[in-house]
């Protein structure tokens, strides 16, 4: 797959970001000096360019890719700009080392503001309605903003990352797929995406084809999570009817029709 890599490197090297060597991503990290966490991915740290400018630097774990979520993730985020699309600044291919470098969101992902938690500052419903239109302007423009249509495939708060001022942006597009803007169906070998957020057709082939409102399904999971500030899936349920919020929005609305 490293030959692979890159050639589409090369090929693609008139809309890439800067590419660095893995010297340089040991210097913005300081050496890995501080860890920002760890996924099936990899890990991520936190940097800090010559400029001055804070970065996350996000190291693929090689063994665990193929290396075609590297190449999806560059060669899709490498053409975005957009207010609510998160930038890739950088990347670093040296073959058995794989790394992203994007801008540093200090208010984290979604997913740590959607449950309120005792002694903290939630957001309030104002600022949270905000941020779904972001969201949405975001998604929208990966669909039709673009010369080819992006679909991003995992759609859920820890992917949608939050600057300083709390405008969110669209993250990890390991699993995005491009397809040109007429193609209204598209074809997948396999699904993709995070059990909760992932639309019915890409289980069950016979409902209907996949398209562009697999992302919207997934950001309309992710909007009952927001209003109902609990997450998509709850392990902690006092009822086991509870667990699964759609299934609890549901039950309740039946409730008020037979009332």
């Amino acid at each position: 797959m490293d030959p692979n890599i890159e050639e589409f490197l090369q090929s693609h090297n008139n809309f890439l970001p800067i590419r660095y060597s893995y010297s340089d991503i040991k210097k913005i990290t300081q050496n890995f000096k501080h860890k920002l966490g760890e996924g099936g991915f990899g890990s991520v740290y936190r940097g800090v360019l010559r400029s001055g400018n804070e970065v996350v630097v996000k190291i693929l774990n090689k063994p665990k890719s193929d290396g075609q979520d590297f190449i999806s993730e560059v060669a899709t985020i490498g053409r975005i700009h957009h207010v609510n699309v998160v930038e890739l600044v950088g990347f670093c291919f040296d073959y058995s080392k794989q790394a992203l470098v994007y801008d540093f969101m200090p208010n984290g992902s979604l997913d740590k503001h959607i449950v309120y938690r005792d002694g903290e500052n939630a957001l309030d419903h104002k600022k949270m309605y905000e941020i779904s239109l972001g969201i949405a302007r975001g998604i929208k423009y990966l669909h039709q903003g673009c010369d080819m249509q992006i679909l991003h495939f995992d759609i859920k708060p820890h992917n949608i990352l939050l600057d300083q001022n709390f405008t969110p942006k669209v993250s990890d597009f390991g699993l995005a797929k491009l397809y040109p803007t007429d193609h209204s169906i598209i074809m997948l070998t396999a699904a993709r995406g995070t059990l909760g957020y992932m639309a019915p057709e890409l289980f069950y082939k016979d409902i209907g084809g996949i398209s562009y409102k697999a992302d919207v399904y997934s950001f309309g999971m992710m909007l009952m999570e927001m209003a109902g500030r609990r997450r998509n899936v709850n392990a902690d349920a006092e009822d086991s009817s509870q667990i699964y919020f759609p299934l609890w929005v549901y039950d309740h609305l039946s409730e008020k029709k037979g009332s």
